[in-house]
């Protein structure tokens, strides 16, 4: 009775003091924690001096690919926005402007963390000038949300239906049951898709409602996010150390297991977690050539977009600023002309 009375006071402690979210965030910092312990463990008799070899080693040609891949990931990134806009009926906003807030949103969101709500406020920021309200960008935030994990399910389940090992590397359950899990993630797909093929499927109620898409048009959403994935996982590979050889489906099932570990835990940039789950499952890489792959891809995939992302919305920003000014002082204008012409001489 005892112990049954201390598992309940603790657990209304976490429901009325805590929270959800709070518990969320309690769990985020013990899984970046352990990454932490991970990544000390195997780095700390690594020389900087051994990874600086290894960046000067790399192949010029590949780090270029990498970037352009790279660049081509993002570019897709900026269809998540353009799809959920058509999605939700708000077609009248432009390619151009979801271009903006889909990279915007998604670099800000992949550096600072908690990718919902940072990524949201950006898209808010940019989308509100378009006439759409937060439960407009809330959408637009599901459907990309949704676009994403589509893809997230399609590459996993083809990977590790073909190589359930590579899986095995970093859940370190038996490839059999890897291979289960990944038939069922592409069973699971395809019934997603003929249900939402069959007739009008709604998420949501009263104002806050989605109409998902059907049909050919969730085959192109899944497209998306199996393009994205793709090219990210690309890069990667052109990053990695020439030897020992790994062939791409492994290194994608196991690139994109880390980066969902790393999307879970909501450290900036995956930061720890990522890093710590590739050096697990890639054991028989030389230890400071990997980490110089990571720290490429990194300066590629965070920092460079980032900068990149902060440079546009400052412009933007200041833009609307001036052009704010601009219109006060027109209005200023006019408003004293009207006044003066409002005025008559005495008789």
């Amino acid at each position: 009775m005892g112990t049954r009375t201390f598992a309940v006071r603790v657990s209304t402690f976490f429901k009325e003091r805590v929270g959800l979210h709070g518990l969320g965030f309690i769990l985020s910092l013990i899984v970046i924690g352990f990454a932490a312990v991970v990544l000390y463990r195997m780095l700390h008799n690594l020389k900087w001096s051994d990874v600086l070899d290894a960046l000067r080693e790399k192949n010029p040609r590949d780090v270029a690919i990498a970037f352009f891949l790279v660049a081509g990931a993002y570019l897709t990134l900026t269809f998540y926005d353009w799809f959920a806009l058509r999605t939700i009926g708000k077609g009248h906003v432009p390619y151009r402007t979801a271009a903006l807030a889909g990279f915007c949103s998604y670099s800000v969101g992949h550096n600072v963390g908690f990718t919902v709500f940072t990524g949201g406020s950006v898209r808010y920021r940019i989308y509100s000038a378009w006439g759409l309200g937060a439960i407009d960008v809330a959408k637009i935030c599901f459907v990309a949300g949704l676009t994403f994990w589509l893809g997230n399910i399609a590459v996993l389940g083809l990977g590790i239906t073909l190589h359930p090992e590579a899986a095995t590397a970093v859940d370190q359950l038996p490839p059999f049951v890897n291979r289960l899990i990944g038939v069922g993630a592409l069973c699971a797909l395809v019934a997603y898709i003929t249900w939402v093929s069959l007739a009008p499927r709604t998420i949501g109620r009263s104002s806050w409602f989605v109409t998902l898409p059907r049909g050919p048009t969730t085959l192109l959403q899944v497209g998306i996010g199996i393009l994205d994935l793709s090219l990210c996982a690309a890069a990667m590979y052109m990053l990695m150390p020439a030897s020992p050889y790994i062939d791409p489906i492994s290194l994608s099932v196991i690139f994109v297991t880390a980066t969902l570990l790393g999307f879970a835990s909501h450290a900036p940039g995956g930061l720890g977690v990522f890093d710590a789950a590739l050096l697990v499952a890639l054991p028989q890489f030389d230890k400071a050539e990997l980490l110089g792959a990571l720290l490429v891809f990194r300066l590629f995939y965070y920092i460079v977009p980032f900068a990149f992302a902060l440079t546009l919305l400052g412009a933007r920003e200041l833009g609307l600023r001036i052009a704010g000014k601009e219109q006060a002082a027109a209005e200023k204008a006019e408003a004293k002309a009207r006044a003066a012409a409002s005025k008559t001489p005495a008789e």
